[in-house]
């Protein structure tokens, strides 16, 4: 039975994906205008973090909006197949749980964050406007 409700699971987001990465590019916000000392001041910041996503994933959706609604210019790596991209989120996060925020510090340590909700406070806690 197991097997059986995975395949329906699978085939449901195998239909529904490309809806919801339509829906997204047709109701995808503006992003916020900063001076541009200003967002070269941001650019530089959204340098050392880079966002772990699947491209049909709500959550990621949902995160990915946050950034463009910043004006954020943050890596966006798919980590949904095999590859590099997603040995390294395992790797380093632990977990093939997306969506993921590695953020990097000046001493090159990486924290890993998990949980759109998570992602997005810290987004507007650094990057949002007052």
């Amino acid at each position: 039975m197991k097997p059986l409700i995975r395949l329906f699971f699978r085939t449901l987001r195998l239909l529904l994906a490309p809806f919801m990465i339509a829906g997204y590019w047709l109701t995808r916000p503006k992003g916020i205008v900063r001076s541009a000392a200003a967002q070269q001041a941001v650019d530089a910041r959204t340098r050392k973090l880079a966002l772990y996503h699947y491209p049909a994933c709500p959550f990621c959706l949902k995160t990915r909006r946050t950034i463009r609604r910043l004006s954020l210019d943050i890596e966006l790596r798919d980590a949904q197949h095999a590859g590099p991209h997603r040995d390294a989120l395992i790797a380093g996060g632990g977990k093939p749980q997306v969506p993921c925020l590695a953020i990097s510090d000046a001493h090159g340590s990486v924290t890993w964050l998990y949980e759109s909700d998570d992602i997005n406070a810290y987004l507007e806690r650094e990057f949002g406007t007052a």
